[in-house]
C-alpha cells in the first residue's frame, strides 16, 4: 500500500478517542481525497439515538474537513468489529487512541490487541497528545531482515506526506556484533532505495532496556512518531510474540505508527 486514502477512527466520545479523531484531522488536512470514518462499537449502542452525538462532532470540525467523516455503528466486540469495518471501508490506515494503563506488565489493552491482531498499519496516539507535529520519525528495527518491503512503502507515504526526516534505531540490548550482517547490511540497502531522501541515518544505541532506550532516544531527538514492525505474522522468521508493541503502546507518550 502507497496511499492513506481512509482513515478508520475507533470512537466512544472518550477523551482518547477524541485525542484520536483530532489527530485524524490534522493528517486529513483540507485533502480532497482522504476520508474519516468513524465506528462506535458496544453491544448496547443504538443507532439512532447516536446520530446526534455523531452530528454534533462532524460540526465541531467545521471546514477543517473537504471530505465529510461517516459513521457506523457495530454490537460486536471491539476488536473484531474494528477488523470487520476496516474489511468493509477497505481502511487504509486505523488511528485508535490510548489512555495507557498503569497496569502490571503483559496487560493487553484493546489497542495492544488490534496492533497484534490487525492487518493492516495502526496509528495509536496516546490520549495526552496535544500538538500535531510529523517533522521527525523514528522507524525501530531489530537485527532481523525487513521481509516485506510494502512497509517501506507505507512508512515513505506518511514522509512524504509531511516532509519528514525518518531516523532509523536499533537498541543494542545484548552481547554481539550489529550493523555487519548480512541482514544489516540488506535492511540498510532497502532504507536507502525506499525512503529516499527522507532516510536521515542508523543509530545504534547501547541500553539493556529497548522501551527505555527508544523513549530517551524520541525525547533527546524530539521524535514526533515512532514507527515499529510487530512481525506478529512474520512468515520468513520466528513470528513475534509482540511484547514490545504490548509495552509501547501502554507506556509511550509518543505515537506509535505499527506497520504489518
Amino acid at each position: 500500500m502507497d496511499k492513506i486514502r481512509t482513515i478508520l477512527v475507533p470512537f466512544d466520545f472518550s477523551e482518547a478517542s477524541r485525542a484520536a479523531l483530532d489527530y485524524a484531522v490534522n493528517y486529513v488536512g483540507t485533502s480532497n481525497n482522504m476520508h474519516i470514518k468513524l465506528l462506535y462499537a458496544d453491544k448496547e449502542a443504538v443507532e439512532s439515538a447516536l446520530e446526534k452525538d455523531f452530528q454534533n462532532v462532524r460540526k465541531g470540525y467545521g471546514k477543517n474537513l473537504r471530505s465529510p467523516m461517516s459513521w457506523a455503528v457495530s454490537k460486536e466486540s471491539l476488536t473484531t468489529a474494528i477488523l470487520k469495518a476496516r474489511e468493509s471501508f477497505k481502511a487504509d490506515l486505523i488511528i485508535m487512541g490510548t489512555s495507557g494503563t498503569t497496569g502490571e506488565e503483559g496487560t493487553v489493552t484493546h489497542t495492544a490487541e488490534l496492533v497484534l491482531e490487525a492487518h493492516c498499519p495502526v496509528l495509536v496516539i496516546p490520549q495526552t497528545t496535544s500538538e500535531f507535529q510529523v517533522k521527525n520519525m523514528a522507524l525501530v528495527l531489530g537485527r532481523e531482515e525487513i521481509e516485506d518491503t510494502a512497509v517501506l512503502g507505507t512508512l515513505l507515504d506518511v514522509a512524504r506526506r509531511f516532509n519528514a526526516r525518518v531516523h532509523v534505531l536499533t537498541i543494542k540490548n545484548e552481547p554481539g556484533e550489529y550493523g555487519y550482517s548480512p541482514a544489516d547490511e540488506k535492511n540498510e540497502k532497502l532504507l536507502e532505495y525506499y525512503l529516499e531522501s527522507f532516510y536521515a541515518h542508523h543509530m545504534y544505541i547501547e541500553n539493556p532496556d529497548i522501551v527505555k532506550g527508544i523513549s530517551e532516544y524520541a525525547a533527546e531527538k524530539e521524535i514526533d512518531m515512532i514507527v515499529i514492525l510487530p512481525r506478529k505474522h512474520a512468515r520468513k522468521s520466528t513470528p513475534s510474540e509482540g511484547r514490545l508493541t504490548q509495552i509501547l503502546t501502554l507506556q509511550s507518550q509518543t505515537p506509535i505508527l505499527a506497520i504489518e
